[in-house]
């Protein structure tokens, strides 16, 4: 089993921990092209200042406001190399970037993304939060007592070279969650965001929710965690 070494950069700006988990990927890819065994992985978790990422094959016009908005706001934005569309990140969001070697844990990417996203079910479960995939659409959702057809609480986007894994997953705990109506979210302008908080109706633990969903990443991956 390789060893999965937990590493909480607690806030962190965007750029720094994208440069981080590239340092980590390209460590990982270049053992496994060297012929060597990877016998080392890594979970990383932070928070992010207020960020915007759109993924490679996502639509520029689903920001909906430019540079001189975004320095009023207090926000950044980066073109990213992960899939899927924009999303936001935020204080009071758990980011969580496994960089991972899938092959080693003889698992396909679809099922990786399924696996990440039972960990998330599981942990809002926990909260007596009832979560579930929806059909098209990567991600943790709700589907019930809301106007809208669902709202997503978590987005999921990666990016997987040589079965080694990196981004990931954002749950929002204590999210601000005005920061999403200035995107199209994940590129849907018919569907939602919603938090933990707003769930509840009141502040959560984050430190509690993220040590359950590190228990349920732990669980769903079979994980020796360090």
């Amino acid at each position: 089993m390789v060893k999965t070494q937990f590493i909480d950069k607690g806030l962190i700006k965007y750029q720094e921990a994208w440069d981080f988990q590239k340092e980590l990927h390209k460590k990982l890819l270049d053992l496994k092209q060297s012929g060597e065994k990877v016998i080392e992985q890594y979970l990383l978790y932070c928070e992010h200042p207020h960020v915007y990422t759109l993924g490679k094959s996502g639509h520029q016009e689903n920001m909906l406001i430019q540079g001189d908005f975004l320095k009023k706001i207090n926000a950044e934005f980066f073109k990213i190399d992960r899939g899927g569309d924009i999303t936001y990140h935020g204080p009071g969001q758990i980011v969580g970037y496994p960089v991972f070697d899938l092959e080693s844990m003889n698992i396909g990417i679809r099922s990786y993304i399924g696996l990440l996203e039972n960990a998330v079910i599981k942990t809002l479960a926990e909260y007596n939060i009832q979560a579930d995939r929806l059909e098209g659409a990567i991600g943790v959702w709700l589907k019930k007592n809301h106007e809208q057809s669902a709202v997503k609480i978590c987005a999921i986007g990666v990016k997987v070279s040589r079965m080694i894994s990196m981004h990931g997953f954002a749950l929002n705990v204590n999210t601000d969650l005005n920061y999403f109506n200035y995107i199209n979210p994940c590129g849907f302008i018919d569907k939602g965001v919603t938090s933990m908080e707003k769930e509840l109706g009141e502040k959560i633990n984050i430190s509690e929710v993220k040590t359950i969903l590190l228990k349920y990443i732990k669980e769903e991956f079979a994980l020796a965690i360090e």
